[in-house]
């Protein structure tokens, strides 16, 4: 399909992006077994994340979300367990320092703190789905849910590029199975559309992708990086685009697609990258075949306004105006005029109104509150006041919206 028609509700006025803090007693039998300091059976471990999950779903309605996520408080990590549940992935410990590009800013980031990646995932076969990881997650949620709020409900997704930029040229598939990046691609995509497929025959009609590997091609040093390296970094984000493309092609007009872009957001809020969104906005909000737009714009590392002129009148884009690194509240008068700044520039790029642009406007969180298990550095308490805050902020510039 092709994103042609304006999708709203999803996404709503008041979103946020997926990843909700974990209750202590959650985080306390996952350490336990991480550590290998405990005995507790994984049954009771699900019923532990069963009763954690029905209260924070509550908590979301409460506070007036309609886009309900579980938190994905059965991830270790925001991306989940879409690789490792393919045929032909493989996590491998102690992995081949050489095989990843040094200028990614994650690899980079922890590289420089004298920190080697203890595992990562790699493909080592040919690719296949073989069933689905996200689908018990997803029945689970729906099941706590009112009949008439389902459609509403989101998950988020690993981005399909995800294990694929961190590796050098050579190292993310073996060639004897995968000539070229084209094959290679080409087989994640068929694994993508199936996995969208059983989704969406399981009620999903709501999803948000994460990916930050798009947003580091604003980072000058990153791009500096595929440089020196001989890399030609314009090429390979229009590939990236081209597989989206492809992994998304054939999902129904009613299935609601976001992708979620941010500098990265690592235990206690950790960025790893900077870079205004300029560079790619082109082709990101036009070439890119998605609904709805979630991104990074708390601070001055996400940049100005401006590359939002570049998007289109059939899509929407939801401001991440309100941080989850840190529980300092805020100011809503300051918020609004946010909104309505980036408005004013969306409004310049189609030569129409700035109420013509809010239509196609959004706010929530900057990004999720935990997305590692460990979260940001705040108590619950002021997780819900940022929440409030998010849903209050959209009553004053859309009242009576969801």
């Amino acid at each position: 399909m092709s994103s042609e028609k304006l999708h709203r509700n999803p996404p709503f006025r008041a979103e946020h992006l997926g990843s909700l803090l974990r209750p202590d007693q959650l985080l306390s039998i996952k350490h336990a077994l991480d550590n290998g300091k405990s005995n507790v059976p994984k049954e009771d471990l699900t019923k532990v994340e069963d009763v954690s999950i029905n209260e924070i779903v509550q908590a979301q309605l409460d506070l007036g979300f309609h886009a309900v996520t579980d938190g994905e408080y059965r991830r270790h990590m925001f991306w989940g367990t879409f690789f490792p549940g393919l045929q032909g992935f493989e996590e491998i410990q102690n992995p081949p320092l050489e095989s990843f590009r040094r200028y990614v800013p994650d690899i980079d980031a922890f590289l420089e703190e004298g920190h080697k990646p203890g595992e990562s995932v790699y493909c080592t076969g040919k690719i296949k789905h073989i069933g689905s990881t996200y689908l018990s997650q997803w029945n689970y949620l729906k099941n706590l849910l009112p009949a008439d709020k389902i459609a509403e409900a989101k998950i988020t997704l690993a981005a399909p590029n995800w294990y694929h930029l961190r590796y050098k040229t050579g190292h993310a598939y073996p060639r004897e199975i995968y000539p070229s990046d084209t094959e290679y691609f080409a087989d994640i995509a068929t694994a993508y559309r199936e996995e969208l497929r059983i989704l969406y025959s399981a009620g999903l009609r709501n999803i948000q992708i994460d990916d930050p590997n798009l947003a580091y091609f604003c980072s000058e040093k990153m791009l500096a990086g595929f440089k020196q390296d001989g890399e030609d970094s314009t090429a390979l984000f229009d590939s990236y685009i081209q597989l989206y493309n492809d992994c998304l092609r054939d999902r129904p007009e009613d299935m609601h697609v976001g992708i979620h872009l941010c500098r990265g957001n690592f235990v206690n809020g950790r960025h790893f990258s900077e870079g205004g969104y300029d560079v790619i906005a082109t082709k990101l909000f036009q070439d890119l075949n998605v609904n709805t737009y979630y991104l990074e714009y708390d601070t001055a590392r996400a940049g100005g306004f401006e590359p939002l002129a570049h998007l289109p009148k059939n899509k929407n884009v939801i401001l991440g105006l309100i941080t989850s690194k840190f529980p300092k509240m805020e100011a809503l008068e300051h918020l609004k005029e946010r909104v309505f700044k980036a408005a004013d520039k969306i409004a310049e790029g189609n030569q129409e109104t700035r109420d013509d642009a809010l239509r196609r406007i959004g706010v929530s969180p900057q990004c999720g509150f935990a997305s590692h298990s460990d979260g940001n550095n705040m108590e619950r308490g002021d997780m819900v006041e940022k929440l409030k805050l998010v849903r209050r902020l959209a009553e004053e510039i859309w009242p009576g919206e969801p």
